[in-house]
């Protein structure tokens, strides 16, 4: 078969025989290269002696010439830093040839595979990554400076700072405002800034290390080249951002390092993003600063409570993968138990006693026992004052403990008096809504004034000095309290009626006895035949 070539001049055949044999000949065309993959002088002279073919043989040669264009054509089109992963074709001259598929290859400067020797480090079938650059003489350039550490030439940055790739550069010094960054042999200048994404002035860190930068700027044809790591780092970290809203969600735990530590919470690592673990959900023990919780480095792991992409913020907690000290509560402390804790803090509506780390109590302003009206715990109590209470709620569900310093009340048990039983009793003191009296030893009553059944504005504590005896009757008793409430005004009534039931049942009595006479006598009758 023969490739057909037009030039102004004239129409010539060249019978090339197969691919190979192409590619060397668009060397020596276009490349002007020299060795085994070109074609020599001599070889391209005897096929341009060649005749024309058959008829038919030319037609061959039209169906190759359209193949080899179709296949030309059937390179997909790359576009500046696009990345490629290929096989090494071929090695002649200054150049390295890497297959790009569809019969299509592309150059890399040979330089780049030079060790400090000058050796080749690849041979073919070699796989590697290279990046486009650009077409130079209708040859699709690339460059491996991202994966290399070559001989490079100031061309080979300014290709790179067009096409939007990294090189690769060694940070060899300080400098004032940043680092001499050696990229092969090419100063350049990399800010502290630009270093990390911290801006880190820690020299001792970087120098002597070898990372990957983004060209920023290449003026004054390669006299002022500004270098960046942190932007491919941002970069990374945007690919890392996307996977994790892919796979993040609320209530999942995650495990990161943490990075920074604030007075209002941690800031934690999850890769890619930061999540903030606020100073309420570090630990269930409270008023904990967040230096004492955690240290900077710490792998820990938490769970998500909100995500909220539109700000990239994620909140997490610490403390709910710890275990809940609350939950033991009402074994370790029963109600009406006995406990003894520590004040930590006073609010006006009572005061917040620790029992242990991660369980506090509040004693209400009510229940402090002070025996008087306050209006703020301070009055009483201290932080930090030891203090004893009594358990008097529990609820794990609000977690809630209610503690008390009043003394418990116990109420024995007092056998009152039925409702509606007419008592003696004896005043023991007159007060402003009624009278107490004692019914016996130990047992109180109180009687209202409504139901004194005196007229209104009487002087009781003249009528009913303190000693003296009245009778009332029961109206009303609370057995939980020992209480009973009684009335003068029922007095008269009671007896009326205790009255009326006496002469009821002697009537009934009298009318009973009258009967069993009758009986009695009727039965005499009845016998003596009367």
């Amino acid at each position: 078969m023969a490739l057909v070539l037009s030039n102004s001049l004239s129409t010539r055949t060249i019978a090339l025989h197969n691919t190979k044999e192409i590619v060397h000949y668009w060397n020596k065309k276009f490349f002007n290269t020299s060795g085994d993959r070109t074609m020599s002088d001599e070889q391209i002279n005897n096929q341009e002696n060649i005749e024309e073919r058959s008829t038919a043989e030319s037609g061959h040669e039209e169906d190759f010439a359209q193949l080899f264009e179709q296949s030309t054509q059937s390179v997909k089109r790359l576009e500046p830093g696009q990345r490629v992963t290929t096989r090494v074709a071929g090695i002649s001259g200054d150049f390295v040839y890497i297959d790009l598929g569809g019969k299509s290859e592309g150059v890399i400067d040979r330089k780049e595979f030079l060790n400090e020797e000058g050796a080749i480090t690849i041979q073919d079938g070699d796989e590697l990554e290279a990046y486009f650059v650009t077409v130079e003489n209708g040859a699709r350039k690339f460059t491996t400076l991202i994966h290399s550490f070559p001989s490079i030439t100031l061309q080979s940055i300014k290709n790179a700072f067009d096409a939007d790739i990294p090189v690769t550069g060694k940070v060899a010094s300080e400098l004032k405002g940043g680092y001499e960054i050696r990229v092969g042999k090419v100063r350049c200048f990399c800010p502290y800034s630009q270093m990390d994404l911290k801006g880190s002035r820690d020299a001792g860190t970087y120098i002597g290390e070898t990372f990957p930068f983004k060209v920023l700027e290449y003026k004054e044809r390669g006299r002022n080249i500004i270098l960046s790591r942190r932007a491919l780092l941002e970069k990374e970290l945007e690919k890392e951002k996307e996977k994790l809203k892919e796979t993040l969600a609320v209530g999942m735990e995650v495990t990161g390092k943490i990075r920074s530590i604030q007075r209002f919470g941690v800031f934690v690592n999850i890769g890619g993003i930061d999540g903030l673990i606020p100073l309420s959900e570090l630990s269930w023990i409270k008023g904990s600063k967040a230096s004492e919780l955690v240290n900077i480095g710490d792998q820990v792991t938490t769970r998500i409570l909100e995500i909220d992409w539109t700000r990239d913020r994620i909140t997490l907690s610490l403390k709910a993968v710890l275990p809940d000290p609350f939950l033991s509560v009402p074994e370790k402390y029963p109600v009406d138990s006995t406990v003894q804790g520590v004040v930590v803090r006073l609010e006006n509506f009572g005061a917040f006693v620790n029992l242990e780390p991660g369980i506090d109590g509040l004693i209400p302003i009510s229940k402090l026992g002070a025996g008087r009206r306050i209006n703020h715990p301070k009055e009483i109590l201290e932080p930090g004052q030891q203090v004893e209470a009594r358990v008097v709620d529990i609820s794990v569900e609000k977690r809630r403990l209610t503690l008390s310093m009043e003394r418990k009340i116990v109420v024995q048990e007092v056998d009152l008096p039925p409702i509606g039983t007419l008592l003696e009793t004896k005043v023991e003191r007159v007060i402003s809504s009624g009278i107490i009296v004692r019914i016996k030893e130990g047992l109180t009553g109180f009687i209202p004034n409504v139901e004194m059944g005196t007229l209104k504005g009487t002087n009781h504590s003249k009528m009913f000095p303190a000693g003296s005896t009245m009778q009332a009757v029961v109206v009303a008793t609370d057995p939980s309290r020992g209480r009973v409430s009684l009335s003068r005004t029922k007095v008269d009534e009671k007896l009326e009626l205790d009255s009326y039931t006496q002469y009821r049942d002697k009537v009934k009595e009298e009318e009973r006895s009258d009967e069993k006479l009758g009986s009695l006598g009727e039965l005499l009758r009845n016998k003596l035949g009367l």
